[in-house]
């Protein structure tokens, strides 16, 4: 086993705080108990990204929802590690499946029972395991410089794809890919984009763009609009200016409407729109996590049956999607734009997300 220190820096939030003064500190704490219980390894963690879903559990904007940072945390959020095997348990080194050095990602969900109905059902079933556990919420995340977890769960990282990127793809990127692939739009058809221009959107105007989608963007300024055709995008709506008839511009543009939608902003504005961008039998796939409990995804029941629209649910992706979404980025095909920076930095970087000013995805600089 490699030499480890004793000790490690972790960003950690004061779980006794509220949203309304919300303490997040960088400070010194033991390394996670060693060795590593059967079937786990320890990671040394040099990149993590920062997602909006940790803003959200940090800053408790779920909390109308039941949903927030468990005490099992330590207060350590994070969920889009990349790092490097530094310890594994005896199984797993007998097994052969990681090696002290193999470079290593770590995920939302962390682990599953791999034995309940949901898990049998095989792999997408299996991230609603009722037993499962997430970085970031029922255990410490990585926010940290070392990180216990699952060797059956951790995803193996490709050479073609540095931990910088691969980090925010750990979450990010997967959730976006799974999103097109949930719109069921086909290669030519058009997909609409709402929240193009943001940290999840901008991932998803690429992996639409690379499994040969027709992309409307949709979102606010001219500065969006540029990122937005630069990502690949073939037209962009501009809700600041199209703000009384978004759905007559991109009908305009589409002739019927788009094949689907891509919800990736949590705006209560951009839920009501998004039925009324499909031609008749589009879809509509929920993505962005609004706390208030008052958005709803849908339309009136007359406006979804006489246009056969369909809603549907995405959240991340399986550990295979998680290896295909990484292929996109290592053939060149996708990559995040970054805004980098330290654990130092968690703070400041949830104060951007909150006013809509950060640039691409958050990823933290984590190994010395």
């Amino acid at each position: 086993m490699t030499t480890l220190p004793e000790t490690q820096s972790a960003a950690i939030k004061d779980l006794k705080s509220n949203d309304s003064s919300v303490s997040i500190a960088v400070q010194s704490i033991p390394l996670p108990a060693l060795p590593p219980l059967p079937g786990q390894i320890l990671v040394k963690i040099n990149y993590s990204g920062l997602c909006g879903s940790d803003k959200s559990l940090l800053y408790d904007e779920w909390s109308a929802f039941g949903i927030t940072m468990k005490d099992s945390t330590h207060g350590i959020a994070g969920h889009e590690g990349a790092g490097s095997v530094v310890a594994l348990a005896t199984d797993v080194e007998a097994a052969g499946s990681w090696k002290v050095g193999d470079r290593a990602g770590i995920k939302w969900v962390a682990s599953v029972c791999g034995q309940c109905e949901m898990c049998l059902l095989g792999p997408t079933s299996a991230l609603h395991c009722p037993s499962q556990k997430n970085s970031g919420f029922t255990v410490p995340g990585t926010f940290q410089q070392y990180v216990l977890t699952s060797a059956s769960y951790a995803t193996h990282l490709p050479d073609s794809v540095p931990d910088e990127i691969a980090g925010p793809l750990m979450c990010g990127g997967v959730t976006a890919y799974v999103g097109c692939k949930r719109s069921g739009v086909r290669p030519g058809q058009w997909l609409a984009i709402l929240g193009a221009g943001g940290g999840l959107g901008h991932l998803a105007v690429q992996y639409a763009r690379a499994m040969g989608m027709r992309i409307v963007a949709v979102d606010g300024g001219d500065e969006k609009g540029k990122l937005c055709k630069e990502m690949g995008a073939e037209e962009y709506v501009d809700f600041e200016r199209e703000r009384a008839d978004v759905p007559g511009e991109v009908k305009r543009i589409t002739g019927l409407g788009v094949h689907g939608v891509l919800v990736t902003a949590g705006s209560k504005g951009g839920y009501e729109m998004a039925p009324y961008l499909c031609r008749p039998g589009g879809t509509v796939v929920a993505v962005g996590l609004p706390g208030d409990k008052s958005v709803v995804a849908g339309a009136p029941p007359f406006v979804m049956a006489l246009r056969r629209l369909s809603v549907v649910g995405s959240l991340t992706g399986s550990a295979g999607d998680v290896e295909e979404a990484l292929g996109f980025a290592g053939r060149g095909l996708v990559k995040p734009i970054l805004t980098k920076g330290t654990l130092e930095d968690v703070e400041r970087f949830c104060g951007l997300m909150k006013e809509g000013k950060l640039p691409g995805r958050a990823v933290l600089k984590i190994g010395a």
